[in-house]
C-alpha cells in the first residue's frame, strides 16, 4: 500500500478531495493510505504559531524550523521520501510521477508564505517540487496533484490500467481526440475511421492525430518524440 503523509497548516483542505472520485475509492479500498498532519500540533508556541519574520528583512513570513523538525522526527520512517512543495522547485512532470510511484512512503511538506526555514530543507528534504511555473497560495493544491497522479500507478486504482499507456505525455506525445455517441451532432460527425472496425487503421489514425496535436500544442515535446 502506498502511504502519503502531508504536513500542512490547513488539514481541513483535504477532507473533500480525499473522499471523492477515484482518490476517495482508493482510500476506502486500502489501495493508498493518506495521513494529513497538522503542523500546528508540533509547535512549541503556546498560541501554536508556526511562522516568524525572515532574518535580513523582507516581506512575508517564514515557517519556523522547530515545528517542522518536531513533526518530521515523529512521523518519518527510514524509507520515507520527503518532498517540499515550493514554486522554486523542479517542475513536476510525468517522468517524476513514474519515479515517485516506486516509493512506498512519501511525505510532503506544504509550503506557505515565503517558504520554510532552509535548515529544514538541508536536513530532511529529498526533492523540492513545483506544480508549475506559477504561484499558488500554498502547497496543498500541489500535494493533491502529486497524490492523484502518483496513485494512478497503484494496482487497482484505475479500472482499466492499460489506459495509462495511451494517456498524454506517454512517449512524449499528447493524447489523440476522443469521440462517443451520437455519430452526428449538430452537423459534426465522428471520423469514419473510428466506425470502420479496422483496428490497425484506427491505431494509425490515433498516432497521426497525436503527432499533429503535439506539433501544434507542445512543439517542445514533439522534438523529444523525434529523438526517441
Amino acid at each position: 500500500m502506498k502511504n502519503f503523509k502531508v504536513i500542512t497548516l490547513f488539514p481541513d483542505f483535504f477532507n473533500s478531495p480525499l473522499q471523492s472520485s477515484l482518490l476517495g475509492k482508493a482510500v476506502q479500498n486500502g489501495i493508498i493510505e493518506t495521513e494529513i498532519i497538522d503542523l500546528r500540533e508540533y509547535s512549541d508556541d503556546r498560541l501554536k504559531r508556526c511562522d516568524d519574520s525572515p532574518y535580513g528583512g523582507g516581506s512575508g513570513m517564514v515557517i519556523k524550523p522547530e515545528p517542522v523538525y518536531n513533526c518530521l522526527e515523529k512521523n518519518l520512517t527510514d524509507e520515507t521520501k520527503v518532498i517540499y512543495l515550493t514554486p522554486s522547485g523542479i517542475p513536476f512532470n510525468q517522468e517524476l510521477v513514474k519515479k515517485f510511484s516506486s516509493f512506498n512512503s512519501i511525505c510532503m511538506i506544504c509550503g506557505h508564505y515565503e517558504g520554510i526555514d532552509q535548515r529544514v530543507i538541508d536536513e530532511f528534504v529529498d526533492y523540492e517540487i513545483s506544480a508549475g511555473d506559477y504561484i499558488l497560495s500554498g502547497g496543498e493544491i500541489a500535494a493533491l496533484i502529486l497524490i492523484d497522479s502518483i496513485s494512478r500507478y497503484e494496482t487497482g486504482f484505475m479500472s482499466n490500467e492499460e489506459s495509462l499507456n495511451e494517456e498524454s505525455f506517454e512517449n512524449n506525445l499528447l493524447e489523440y481526440p476522443h469521440y462517443t455517441r451520437p455519430v452526428e451532432y449538430r452537423g459534426q460527425k465522428v471520423p469514419d475511421v473510428l466506425l470502420s472496425g479496422n483496428h490497425a487503421r484506427i491505431s494509425e489514425w490515433r498516432l497521426e492525430k497525436s503527432i499533429q496535436k503535439t506539433m501544434k500544442v507542445r512543439p517542445d515535446l514533439y522534438e523529444k518524440y523525434k529523438k526517441q
